[in-house]
């Protein structure tokens, strides 16, 4: 270090050190190094596109019912839980859904034209 004497002041002044940082490998070939990936990290790699591939878009979405057959729901839900078996809401849509496209054209016309018709969109609040 050295001392400096300004206006009947002292002060040090640190010596500047040369960088103890090393160069990249990119500044010295000039070039961008491939990185050496070992096999199990690759496979993991791998692993998560395949499980990004394999998973299914799902859909949100609203609709309007009567109480009474909102309340089945409930009730399959009851029975399912009865038989050891816990079962979401939209599992039980999703399996009456697949029953009826299991239907022949007949019977779903029929099943669907039993139905009672009712105002779609939000119930109005008292």
């Amino acid at each position: 270090m050295t001392t400096k004497k300004t206006a009947g002041t002292k002060f040090k002044v640190a010596a500047r050190k040369p960088s103890s940082r090393k160069s990249s490998v990119r500044e010295q070939t000039g070039t961008k190094s491939a990185k050496k990936v070992s096999q199990p990290q690759m496979q993991k790699k791998n692993n998560k596109k395949t499980k990004k591939e394999n998973k299914k878009k799902v859909v949100r979405d609203s609709f309007t019912m009567p109480q009474i057959e909102y309340l089945k729901i409930a009730e399959i839900k009851a029975v399912c839980l009865n038989a050891g078996m816990h079962v979401k809401k939209s599992e039980v849509l999703r399996a009456g859904l697949i029953a009826l496209a299991k239907l022949n054209p007949a019977n779903l016309k029929r099943a669907l034209s039993n139905l009672e018709k009712i105002k779609t969109g939000r119930p109005k609040k008292h």
